[in-house]
């Protein structure tokens, strides 16, 4: 972190030095309208005791009574689409282009980025155009003082065991915090994941992935990241396909926030 405006944002999504819980609803991107999402702003609402909530760059638009309170979670906008998250179309590749540039994330509400990179493609050549795509958000998140999130995401993640994962993510890690990333976003991959955030010299969150058959699961996967380590979570699915998002969003914050015992918590929020 290199500038005033960047260590400011940062620590406020770290506020007084804890963990942080993201909810992503950028899926629409990728997938088209999913069940559980299809009243953007409504759905926000009940999840804005988030501390961030990570959107793609065409909805701040149509959710700006959640943002424009005192009190409200910070805005995580989507810099680049890459075709390896259309996981329903079953890609082998991942192409990145550029959605929109740093400076008019900014001017739609955003208070950090994210970026995505995926390497070990069929084709070398992709991943240095993906190098390229990452490095163009690098450098225009330092010239405005924005923290940007490095999201590391293997092509067909989404589909693999996540132990599966470790190789790529322990050395796609470090490249994406090499190339400038502020915080990393990653798949956790069980037992190795302390490996992979010992070796990451930013803070790496840990993503949700599809919706887990049971609340608990959820609950118990943060638990697993926080404590080889992470310093948060970004969950999507498994927070807005909840049956109650509001009160699954509670029980996800005492885990990563308060270090509870996940079954302890499962049991109190009355989660399955």
């Amino acid at each position: 972190m290199s500038s005033t405006g960047v260590t400011i944002r940062f620590n406020r999504l770290f506020s007084d030095g804890k963990n942080a819980v993201v909810v992503a609803v950028d899926h629409g991107l990728y997938f088209g309208p999913l069940a559980g999402m299809l009243d953007l702003p409504s759905v926000i609402d009940k999840v804005s005791g988030a501390d961030a909530v990570l959107m793609a760059p065409g909805m701040p638009a149509h959710c700006q009574s959640v943002f424009s309170k005192r009190g409200a979670p910070a805005c995580i906008i989507r810099l680049n689409w890459g075709s390896n998250y259309a996981a329903m179309w079953k890609y082998k590749h991942s192409h990145s282009v550029p959605m929109i540039s740093v400076a008019d994330a900014v001017a739609e509400g955003a208070d950090l980025v994210i970026g995505s990179l995926t390497m070990r493609n069929p084709d070398e050549a992709e991943d240095a155009h993906n190098v390229e795509i990452f490095s163009q958000c690098v450098a225009q998140k330092r010239a405005l003082g924005i923290p940007l999130i490095g999201e590391l995401y293997p092509t067909g993640g989404d589909d693999k065991q996540p132990e599966d994962l470790q190789d790529d993510i322990y050395i796609g890690s470090r490249i994406i915090a090499e190339l400038g990333a502020d915080l990393v976003k990653t798949f956790y991959t069980g037992a190795g994941f302390k490996k992979i955030v010992d070796a990451t010299p930013v803070p790496v969150l840990a993503l949700g992935a599809k919706k887990l058959p049971k609340e608990s699961d959820a609950l118990k996967l943060a638990a697993l990241a926080i404590e080889a380590g992470g310093r948060g979570v970004v969950f999507g699915r498994n927070v807005i396909q909840s049956a109650n998002p509001d009160r699954f969003l509670d029980a996800l914050k005492e885990v990563v926030k308060d270090f509870r015992a996940p079954d302890t918590v499962a049991k109190k929020y009355k989660l399955d």
